[in-house]
């Protein structure tokens, strides 16, 4: 088995103090994927950003308290990347790439859409610009798994509300057209979907009113794996016996023998 976690802290510091450290320590993941780390590294002093047993990596929005991925690993990686060439990817630290012997695990955070126009338009500018990255990304010799938060859902089932909400950042048709031609052209799989069907199985919920008590949520949190990795995941899980965020960490277990 070959565990991969992800998840949007939405600030690593303020996870920390809600327990995420102490859950992760429990569930033996070989690689672990955090978006929206709000944090400078040299602010992380406490040992908990340092999980034992891991090779620990982040990558810094240059504006505080904002954005930022961060990726621990278990095998040492042979190289980590950081830049992809162009904004608002790499200045708000929101691509980390770890390369192992026969495949890559991408920790990624896309921009949000909702706050404004002007919002909306940067996450179309990324949307615009990663198409072709990932299509790049095929031509190279190995596997990758991408773990992101997407900000955007692909089908209704993947959300609660979908009805009122196509008009919406995140639901939006060309968003989702987006989605569709990374699936349908590139070939990238979503695993979590090629498991399961099941509807109601959400990973971010507002703060608002009791979205999370009545899990009126959005499957935000996924992971996309090139072709031939298709097929590979064996079992996932989203946890939410504990919050410690607005979004719920996302596990996949694939199949290590393909996964060196």
């Amino acid at each position: 088995m070959y565990r991969v976690i992800t998840c949007n802290t939405n600030g690593i510091r303020a996870a920390q103090r809600k327990g995420f450290f102490e859950w992760l320590a429990a569930q033996d993941a070989d690689v672990v994927c955090i978006q929206e780390t709000k944090a400078q590294e040299h602010q992380l002093t406490d040992d908990a950003f340092r999980p034992k047993g891991y090779h620990c990596f982040y990558n810094d929005a240059e504006r505080k308290g904002y954005s930022g991925t961060a990726l621990y690993s278990k095998e040492e990686p042979s190289a980590i990347q950081t830049k992809v060439g162009w904004e608002p990817v790499d200045s708000e630290g929101r691509y980390l790439r770890a390369d192992f012997d026969n495949h890559s695990v991408v920790s990624l955070y896309v921009p949000s859409g909702s706050s404004n126009e002007a919002a909306q338009g940067r996450k179309d500018i990324f949307m615009e610009h990663f198409y072709p990255h990932l299509e790049a990304l095929l031509e190279q010799d190995r596997e990758f798994i991408l773990c992101a938060d997407w900000n955007t859902c692909y089908q209704n089932l993947d959300i609660k509300n979908w009805r009122t909400n196509q008009k919406n950042s995140g639901f939006l048709p060309h968003e989702r057209d987006w989605l569709d031609r990374i699936y349908k052209n590139l070939g990238y799989v979503d695993v979590f979907r090629q498991m399961t069907e099941e509807p109601d199985l959400y990973t971010w919920w507002s703060n608002r009113g009791q979205a999370w008590a009545n899990n009126v949520g959005w499957r935000l949190d996924y992971m996309l794996v090139t072709p031939g990795l298709a097929g590979s995941a064996t079992d996932f899980a989203i946890y939410r016996d504990e919050r410690f965020s607005d979004h719920a960490p996302v596990t996949i277990d694939f199949v290590s023998s393909i996964l060196k």
